[in-house]
């Protein structure tokens, strides 16, 4: 659970944790936007910041798309897909520092960050029913706050209210290299992994429902040209800006 009040600090923008205290027990803080721009990492260091819960509900896709793999379903049947939904049962760690995925009892953290449900996860998330179901179970696990959660469409579709909202991008090159050196995959090839990712952010942007768009109230960060801990330098300054507008009397 999230601590009452979570002192942070961050000496490169004068912050002193002695005095300033942000209320994380019910905060939710949504940070979208296309593979590859450092959303986990960043939505990680600040939920440990705030000592809040994390929650990356692209994982919730893939573990389901695991399973439909996993049962020899072809991804783009629909019907099939809806069976093994039917039955999913997921656990999902929400500690920012110990992630795991379980399905069936069978651990998947790994697995689901796989080339197979990577390749097709844009078509099994696309699918209205497995959207309803999902995102229900994502609102669930959010419940009353604490938490920062990570996903495409958090700010538009699953926490329209989040007390922050943030919309991270970073160039296509600069996305294809990390998402390269993340998976340590020589064989694929930055060309290769910057194509894939053009691949899944036109599936995403175009689906039918909950497509991949910034929210109109979200704040856009490019962390091109930023290192991870000053994007979440950044989230943590503006999260904190909103806290001491809320608090001041009007």
């Amino acid at each position: 659970m999230a601590a009452d009040k979570a002192p942070w600090q961050d000496a490169a923008h004068g912050i002193d944790d002695s005095r300033q205290l942000v209320d994380s027990s019910t905060l939710v803080v949504a940070i979208d936007g296309p593979s590859g721009a450092g959303k986990s990492t960043v939505a990680r260091g600040v939920a440990r910041a705030l000592r809040c819960r994390y929650l990356d509900t692209g994982a919730v896709y893939r573990a389901l798309t695991w399973a439909v793999l996993e049962q020899g379903t072809d991804p783009d049947d629909e019907q099939g897909v809806a069976g093994v939904l039917t039955d999913f049962r997921l656990e999902l760690s929400t500690d920012p520092a110990d992630i795991a995925v379980v399905v069936g009892g069978h651990d998947v953290t790994a697995a689901i960050r796989g080339a197979a449900v990577t390749s097709s996860v844009s078509a099994v998330s696309a699918m209205p029913r497995v959207r309803t179901q999902l995102v229900a179970m994502q609102r669930s696990i959010i419940g009353r706050g604490g938490i920062v959660v990570e996903g495409r469409d958090i700010g538009t579709v699953v926490c329209p209210d989040a007390d922050v909202k943030i919309f991270l991008t970073a160039n296509s090159s600069v996305r294809a290299t990390c998402r390269f050196v993340e998976h340590d995959d020589p064989a694929a090839g930055v060309d290769a992994v910057e194509a894939d990712l053009a691949r899944r952010d036109g599936l995403d942007s175009n689906r039918t429902v909950s497509p991949l768009v910034a929210a109109a109230d979200a704040i856009a960060i490019d962390s091109t040209s930023m290192d991870a801990a000053s994007v979440i330098a950044v989230v943590l300054d503006i999260v904190a800006a909103r806290a001491e507008a809320r608090s001041t009397p009007r």
